[in-house]
């Protein structure tokens, strides 16, 4: 796969420690676009370190329980990012875009005097995500279609048809992944999909909870 103007073809070409950003319900997948306002100091200084190195940044999710304060324990599986777009506001903070490439497993964190995480990672389990379309064939892209409309008829949303028609499988899958409105555990369940068919089921299986607690209660969340 390719992100910017670089090549990953493997686990290999991805470096073995990497600064991670630990960010409660932000979910970043393979090939899939996050924007970044980057502004406290640690993460500015993890910014400067990507960009001095390889730009690779891995997104990961803090667990829910209570760690030592600024270090809160986190989730075993992350998503390794390129940054791809890079812009200074002049106020000190950054915005940036990373550009998916990867899940790893965390194999250990490793003290450092930076300011910001540093992490050991293996993508050894995860070589499918470097190709490019892998498992689309086998999503069910009319159930999934046909959920999200349900969601956007429920909130009172609409959604470019013309472009949504366009989108590959895995375009589909991933960007409606990313953009839920869902919470930690859940954007976590669609990292850890293992592939992209389950990604698509566990999709739905979640948006229909939601759709149904909707129901039952008032309307449901809308999509942010």
């Amino acid at each position: 796969m390719r992100a910017g103007n670089r090549d990953f073809g493997g686990p290999a070409d991805l470096p073995e420690v990497v600064p991670v950003f630990p960010l409660a319900a932000a979910l970043l997948l393979p090939r899939g676009q996050l924007p970044l306002n980057i502004f406290e100091p640690r993460y500015v200084a993890m910014v400067d370190a990507a960009m001095a190195g390889a730009r690779i940044i891995g997104m990961v999710q803090p667990l829910p329980d209570n760690g030592p304060v600024g270090t809160p324990p986190l989730y075993r599986i992350g998503c390794a990012g390129r940054i791809t777009t890079y812009s200074e506001t002049g106020d000190g903070r950054y915005m940036i875009t990373l550009t998916g490439i990867s899940r790893f497993e965390i194999i250990e964190e490793i003290a450092g005097d930076q300011g910001f995480r540093l992490c050991r990672i293996s993508a050894a389990s995860f070589t499918e995500d470097f190709v490019e379309l892998a498992g689309e064939k086998a999503v069910d892209r009319k159930a999934l279609l046909a959920c999200f409309r349900d969601y956007l008829e429920a909130n009172h949303l609409e959604a470019d048809w013309e472009s949504i028609s366009q989108a590959s499988n895995e375009t589909l899958v991933n960007a409606l992944s990313m953009m839920s409105p869902f919470g930690p555990a859940e954007k976590q369940a669609l990292l850890e999909a293992p592939d992209l068919r389950s990604r698509a089921e566990t999709l739905i299986a979640i948006t229909e909870v939601t759709l149904a607690r909707g129901q039952q209660g008032g309307p449901g969340t809308p999509l942010q």
